[in-house]
């Protein structure tokens, strides 16, 4: 029976006035990929830096392998946070990232960093310091997957990588899971290039879990209505409205819940994808919590 890995119960952090975590609640299960998304500042490395004890909650509690993981070696050398724009000492050359991250993570698989090596160009002997913004993304990305951590966490580490490099991320990450199963969090902007990863999905938007389930059922979560504006507002009765687009006489709605179909032959349905459930769901928050802020 699969077991949570990660727990976080009523987590808020404040800094002075900012709240970037609001009473954040969730559970992760061991040996998934988790999508944790979200907008730049919505809370996600925030959230992500209280589970792996960089950073200390206001309020709630924060667990991974059931521990705490503040000053808990046992739980930290089973987890590894990539990141992006990963800082090194001035003198490390990329073997030196290598041999360090080796000497951290009891499960580092060296054959398998050295091939990551020779698939993403990386040259070993040179300084961190003389890499490329990509080349630096993808010393971050062969630590993480040569790491072999029980949990590990990517936190947009491949943005500075081209589309050919973060395809070729997905595949390796993908293959060696299969092979070596292992709780990952994927925290990304690029939902599209994702989604058939995910198993998952976490949105936090201005500090709150606005989603959290499972990416296949929020496949039929929402669809888009389009046709003449009467018919689409009869449709749509009864159901919750993510996002709205008129022009002339017809309108384009995107709805949230188990839509039925419709025997109206003027209508026309679209599936929501993954990013496209996201960002209409995050829009929708903004909204309410703008219209919140002016009735304050």
């Amino acid at each position: 029976m699969s077991r949570n890995v990660i727990a976080m119960h009523g987590v808020t952090k404040r800094y002075g006035d900012v709240t970037a975590l609001d009473g954040v609640t969730f559970a992760l299960e061991e040996n998934r990929i988790h999508g944790l998304l979200g907008r730049n500042g919505a809370g996600k490395t925030t959230a992500m830096q209280i589970l792996t004890a960089q950073n200390f909650a206001t309020a709630g509690t924060a667990e991974i392998f059931g521990e705490r993981p503040y000053e808990n070696a046992r739980v930290l050398a089973r987890t590894c946070f990539i990141r992006e724009s990963l800082r090194y000492p001035d003198n490390y050359r990329v073997d030196h990232a290598l041999r360090a991250a080796a000497s951290v993570y009891p499960h580092w698989d060296a054959a398998f960093a050295e091939d990551l090596l020779g698939e993403f160009g990386l040259p070993r002997k040179r300084s961190c310091k003389k890499l490329s913004r990509g080349q630096q993304s993808a010393v971050g990305v062969v630590i993480g997957l040569a790491s072999r951590a029980p949990l590990t966490f990517f936190d947009e580490p491949y943005l500075g990588l081209d589309a050919v490099a973060r395809q070729l991320f997905y595949d390796r990450l993908l293959a060696d899971y299969a092979e070596h199963p292992r709780t990952v969090v994927l925290s990304t902007h690029l939902i599209d290039e994702v989604s058939d990863l995910i198993e998952h999905v976490v949105l936090i938007d201005a500090g709150r879990v606005l989603i959290d389930a499972e990416a296949e059922d929020l496949r039929g979560r929402a669809v888009t209505v389009t046709g003449p504006v009467e018919a689409v507002e009869r449709f749509a009765r009864g159901h919750s409205e993510l996002h709205r687009e008129q022009l002339g006489g017809f309108l384009r709605l995107t709805l949230s819940g188990a839509v039925p179909s419709s025997s109206d032959g003027d209508l026309r349905f679209e599936p929501v994808s993954l990013q496209q459930l996201v960002v209409r769901t995050t829009q929708r928050n903004a909204a309410i919590r703008t219209d919140e802020g002016a009735l304050s």
